[in-house]
């Protein structure tokens, strides 16, 4: 795999990664159902699944060669970038009609 397509695929994986909270009733993917899930679940599960794409990240560059040293900024960037790749998730889930965590029904 060439630089270009393993960015992509980090970004990629960040972009699913940061709807998955939204997506899904579960706990951490995996766990139990809990309908419906409250905020602060979602946010924790948002910020183990920002670890999740760092590690990949920091995972490929590994494999491109020696990783670079990162200040706070790179972190503080990327967990900005994070919450954006989460805006359309947050949006479906919370801002459509009414702006409840669950499904409206379509009645007029």
């Amino acid at each position: 795999m060439n630089h270009a397509a393993e960015v992509w695929a980090v970004i990629l994986a960040a972009l699913v990664a940061a709807n998955l909270p939204f997506v899904n009733e579960r706990l951490f993917i995996v766990g139990p159902r809990r309908a419906p899930k409250a905020l602060a679940w979602r946010l924790l599960e948002l910020l183990l699944l920002l670890g999740a794409v760092l590690a990949l990240g920091f995972l490929i560059e590994d494999h491109l060669g020696r990783r670079q040293a990162q200040g706070w900024q790179f972190y503080a960037a990327m967990g900005c970038l994070f919450l954006t790749f989460a805006f359309p998730g947050f949006v479906w889930r919370y801002l459509r009609r009414g702006g409840r965590g669950d499904a409206m029904p379509d009645t007029p």
